[in-house]
């Protein structure tokens, strides 16, 4: 079972508790669960905010002051006070929190500065500005878009890191290497024979391993995507929308 994801009894014979379920459900009352799982969503996801304090006109200096006051804000439990659970996409709710968080606490005079105090995050900033520069967003496209892009990204490359450490854990490296290049090709693309050369394998072993491997790769990319879910029923929903935010 996935150590993410949590099963009950419920409607349908299964209850999915996810981790930003987790936290809607814990509304007022703080718990060192629910406290985890919105630090690991934090954690994963905070480049998109980042890009999007960038995008929207910010030295890179004040967008890393911007996006650890926020987060530092946003650790903190009353501010997720009255959450409700037609909040369903963290995704939603996080940007909706960083645009109040810009509107009303970034001119006041006493902002909170990086390690005021509070819960906090420890972000790579220099990668975040490496990140920036090296796909620089495009500046006619509105920040929201960005910022949906970005998601997209930072979701993929989670994925493609867990699929990464299973193939490490069961031998498979060298195939994963091969094959991560292939995960989204569609199926008549794919080299196999080339691949078959590449690794000393027979292609027909080949056409199996890479089989495998994209099956288990649209296994976690459904798994993360409803760690950001209210409702697991919205994953092909919320699919769809990142598969747009890509396309454009």
């Amino acid at each position: 079972m996935n150590p993410d994801v949590d099963t009950a009894p419920g409607q349908g014979g299964r209850f999915v508790t996810t981790r930003w379920s987790l936290v809607l459900s814990a509304g007022r009352g703080a718990s060192p669960h629910s406290d985890e799982a919105l630090a690991q969503l934090c954690q994963t996801y905070w480049y998109p905010l980042y890009a999007y304090a960038r995008r929207r006109s910010r030295s890179r200096h004040d967008a890393e002051d911007l996006t650890q006051a926020f987060f530092a804000r946003f650790l903190e439990r009353n501010y997720l006070e009255g959450l409700h659970a037609d909040r369903g996409t963290f995704r939603a709710f996080l940007l909706a929190a960083m645009k109040h968080f810009l509107a009303n606490e970034w001119d006041k005079a006493g902002r909170l500065k990086r390690g005021g105090g509070v819960p906090h995050l420890s972000l790579d900033w220099q990668e975040g500005d490496d990140r920036f520069h090296l796909d620089p967003p495009d500046t006619a496209s509105p920040p929201d878009r960005l910022f949906d892009r970005e998601w997209a990204l930072a979701l993929l490359e989670r994925v493609v890191g867990r699929l990464h450490d299973e193939c490490v854990s069961d031998g498979k490296a060298a195939v994963f290497d091969q094959a991560r290049g292939y995960l989204m090709m569609g199926e008549s693309a794919i080299p196999y024979a080339d691949a078959a050369k590449t690794l000393g394998l027979a292609e027909g072993a080949v056409r199996v391993a890479v089989h495998r491997l994209r099956k288990r790769y649209r296994e976690l990319l459904k798994e993360e995507i409803a760690q950001t879910l209210n409702d697991p029923a919205q994953v092909q929903e919320e699919l769809r929308s990142l598969q747009a935010a890509l396309a454009t």
